[in-house]
């Protein structure tokens, strides 16, 4: 591989079809080696830029270099230094995973007796040695997608390109499917992931950008993200209503519940903050429990995208 400071560097990027106004200028930079999460509702143009920063598709302005090489001009160099996996397995379920792996580094030029050889590494990376001689059509779908993958690494590229990798697995699925992605990374491939599950982006991406009606509203780390977002509150518990009494006007910005003993206060999450609002409290008082609340993913989510959620799950509590 090439190194190369930046993976991918987007500039001012338009894609219109006819009147419809897909991307309306939107500008990203990930860094080589990390794993790049773009979160966005379904019709954002998530899919859109996938297609244009892996040459799928043409795009009508702006600047767009992938692996060092500048689109639209250096094409044939950009698809020899990427990979893409779409939501669904792209596998011949009539061919065994072996097969399937060795076909494709054949594609890419690395000859029968190479693509054999990738194929075998690539199983014992994906923990398939023990069914590679089996169509593809028994796998399960967390096996299918692993092959998947293992299959779009078969000509080593640079930059890894997952489109909703994980739609339609189960949990334990998924979760083998972060691993997958932590290894190729740790391996120095670099990762642009599109979901739209949250708690993905929050477990892998390095930074994340969210996406909304063709632009980027938002960039960051997942703590950046949460931010933005305010909300954070604490909860504190007291023994009795006498302490939650005497709490309540040291504290003359919190909201009381009475019958919980409890006391609402704003705090952005922050050990300094906490601490500045526990010194406000006579130390004679009892507090029972201690309760952070701060804005998640989902939080930011919907705020930046306009999108609605139910009270209940507006504010989570966090461990931090």
């Amino acid at each position: 591989m090439t190194a190369h400071t930046t993976a991918i560097a987007v500039t001012d990027l338009h894609k219109s079809f006819g009147d419809q106004h897909v991307l309306t200028g939107v500008d990203l930079e990930v860094p080589a080696g990390t794993v790049f999460a773009l979160l966005g509702s379904n019709g954002a143009g998530k899919t859109t830029a996938v297609r244009i920063l892996s040459t799928a598709l043409p795009f009508d302005s702006g600047s767009v270099v992938v692996a060092g090489h500048p689109l639209p001009g250096s094409a044939r160099a950009v698809r020899r230094a990427i990979s893409v996996t779409g939501q669904f397995a792209a596998i011949d379920q009539l061919l065994t995973g072996r097969e399937n792996i060795t076909l494709v580094g054949e594609l890419n030029h690395l000859g029968r007796r190479s693509s054999r050889k990738r194929a075998d590494e690539l199983l014992e990376r994906f923990d398939l040695t023990a069914a590679a001689d089996r169509r593809a059509g028994t796998y399960s779908g967390g096996m299918a997608r692993r092959l998947d993958i293992a299959m779009s690494l078969a000509g080593d590229p640079e930059v890894l390109f997952l489109d909703e990798p994980t739609t339609g697995l189960d949990p334990r699925s998924r979760r083998e499917m972060w691993s997958v992605v932590r290894e190729l990374v740790r391996s120095g491939v670099t990762v642009f992931l599109t979901t739209q599950y949250l708690d993905e982006a929050d477990e892998l991406a390095d930074r994340i950008a969210v996406l909304d009606r063709g632009r980027i509203v938002a960039e960051g780390t997942a703590r950046e993200l949460e931010a933005l977002v305010p909300g954070g509150h604490v909860e504190l518990h007291f023994g009795s209503p006498e302490d939650l009494r005497r709490a309540a006007g040291a504290l003359s910005d919190a909201t009381v519940d009475a019958n919980a003993l409890a006391l609402t206060a704003p705090t952005d999450g922050s050990i300094a903050s906490l601490r500045a609002l526990l010194d406000r409290i006579d130390e004679t008082l009892t507090v029972e429990r201690v309760e952070l609340h701060t804005p998640d993913l989902d939080d930011v989510f919907f705020a930046l995208t306009g999108s609605q959620r139910s009270s209940e799950t507006t504010t989570k509590a966090v461990a931090r």
